[in-house]
């Protein structure tokens, strides 16, 4: 028998695992499959296929060296998507065509756990059918184990090719910036939007905070990433940071990291999103959202440019420049006393405030048309699919309506109407179908006349359910997310205000 090389994706989880990107408060990571698989089955080499920076795959590598004694081969590759088949089939086949020539008799096995489900796909497919490896996947319970494949894969894995097709049309639901967003990735023709670009580009290039103001949808984390990539600090760390989606319970820990023991769970140390964003960009969306407490802590790393993880003594360098995005008005909660001023003028020393997309005039049509487009090319691995164009009456729908949604309205109701329409027209009834009916705000008309035996607390609880389901509705039935909608300390209180007016 040759030498025994396990070939991997070094994946998300894997360096959750290691510490390099933090995890969310409710995941359970462990070992992460490569680890899991190392501690369970001997091989001679690790070929480790990554797209990280060098130095984060090497300090991988240092971590895994701690825990078993294998040589790890680090392969930097370029994909223009990690659920791109065909870049992903270009890397792994030649690095396999070339691993093959240059030795023969090796004992290749593929790890299946890490990476995408294309990167799972394409691994399958090639080590089955071209290179006749072996496979290994992992789980926390066993850790890694070989695994046989169906010799006929062909008739079962056509539904896999279809459901990463699925995938791949409903991860463009999601409608991310992309990692390398650049400023002429801004679709517009709009002059105030022109202007726009051109006082984000003077920002990009001095190293100072900036705030991006706007309601939702209307492309924040776009101007955000361009702004990163247009920078020095361009190539380095992009950490992007929900923190309305933050316990608070646990900000402190995820920004800034925690000590082994620091508090019950705390059973290694972790770094935060400041330490991973070192050298690099933190983008803190929903900025408007800290609560008060953690915009102090925030404030003192800002000024100093040091922090401390939860539960140490000494404090850490960081060098980070922060851009943060609220659809609030900062002014407002300042005057309400919901936001530090203090902390307002440190961020916002490049204000850039993004316009609704109702008064991007002349912008509609042309947005319309490249979403389509990049519907159609993420869409086009999907069997069946035909390329849509959106007719002229229904064009004139999309021009008519005001998009409170903004942008991220208009790509879902695009992507939704590609799905509805039969033939390769998007029609006036596709588009209609598409919308989705936004409710209309209760006005004085809608509210009984004082006298005739009104009960003011009726009216009250009528108006309170009448919200709670609106913003159940809105948020999918996601309490937590229905609870900051009405403004609610919390979920808890909303689930009560539920059970005393019967909401199902």
């Amino acid at each position: 028998m040759g030498k025994k090389i396990l070939i991997s994706w070094l994946g998300i989880t894997d360096l959750k695992a290691a510490g390099q990107i933090p995890s969310r408060p409710d995941e359970t990571i462990g070992d992460g499959p490569i680890l899991g698989a190392l501690k369970t089955l001997i091989f001679d080499e690790l070929h480790l296929i990554h797209e990280q920076e060098q130095s984060i795959a090497n300090a991988y590598i240092d971590w895994l060296a701690e825990s078993v004694p294998v040589k790890a081969v680090s392969i930097k590759c370029s994909l223009r998507s990690p659920i791109d088949f065909g870049d992903i089939h270009r890397v792994m086949d030649g690095y396999l065509e070339k691993l093959s020539i240059k030795q023969t008799g090796l004992d290749i096995s593929i790890h299946l756990s890490p990476g995408t489900p294309s990167m799972m796909a394409v691994s399958m497919l090639l080590g089955k059918t071209k290179y006749h490896t072996r496979f290994v996947q992992s789980t926390r319970e066993k850790g890694g184990e070989f695994v046989d494949i169906p010799f006929d894969i062909s008739a079962e894995y056509i539904p896999q090719l279809v459901k990463n097709a699925d995938k791949k049309l409903t991860e463009l639901s999601y409608s991310e910036a992309p990692l390398y967003a650049a400023f002429s990735d801004i679709i517009t023709q709009n002059p105030e939007i022109k202007r726009i670009i051109q006082k984000a580009e003077k920002i990009a290039v001095r190293d100072v905070p900036a705030l991006i103001m706007g309601e939702s949808g209307t492309g924040k984390e776009l101007f955000a990433k361009a702004i990163h990539n247009s920078s020095l600090r361009k190539g380095k760390p992009f950490i992007t940071v929900n923190c309305g989606a933050i316990p608070k319970d646990l900000i402190d820990s995820e920004l800034f990291g925690h000590m082994k023991g620091a508090f019950t769970g705390a059973n290694n140390n972790k770094i935060g999103y400041f330490e991973a964003a070192d050298s690099g960009t933190l983008f803190l969306d929903e900025f408007g959202e800290l609560p008060e407490d953690a915009q102090v802590r925030l404030l003192r790393v800002l000024q100093s440019g040091e922090m401390s993880r939860v539960g140490d003594s000494g404090t850490i360098k960081v060098d980070v420049r922060v851009i943060a995005a609220t659809n609030r008005n900062l002014s407002t909660e300042i005057a309400l006393g919901r936001f530090r001023e203090d902390l307002f003028y440190r961020v916002a020393v490049g204000i850039i405030t993004l316009p609704p997309l109702r008064e991007r005039t002349g912008d509609v049509a042309m947005l319309a048309d490249y979403l389509m487009t990049k519907i159609n090319q993420e869409a086009a691995s999907q069997p069946g699919y035909i390329n849509k164009i959106i007719s002229i009456k229904a064009k004139n729908i999309i021009l008519s309506h005001a998009w409170p949604g903004n942008i991220r309205e208009l790509h879902g109701t695009l992507l939704r109407a590609s799905i509805w329409a039969d033939t390769k027209q998007i029609t006036e009834a596709d588009i209609k179908e598409a919308m989705i009916d936004r409710p209309q705000q209760v006005t004085t008309s809608e509210l009984p006349e004082i006298g005739n035996g009104l009960d003011i607390q009726q009216v009250l609880e009528s108006v309170r359910k009448k919200y709670i389901i609106l913003a159940l509705k809105k948020s999918a039935g996601n309490k937590k997310e229905a609870a900051v909608l009405l403004g609610l300390p919390n979920y808890q209180t909303l689930s009560n205000w539920m059970e005393k007016l019967d909401v199902q």
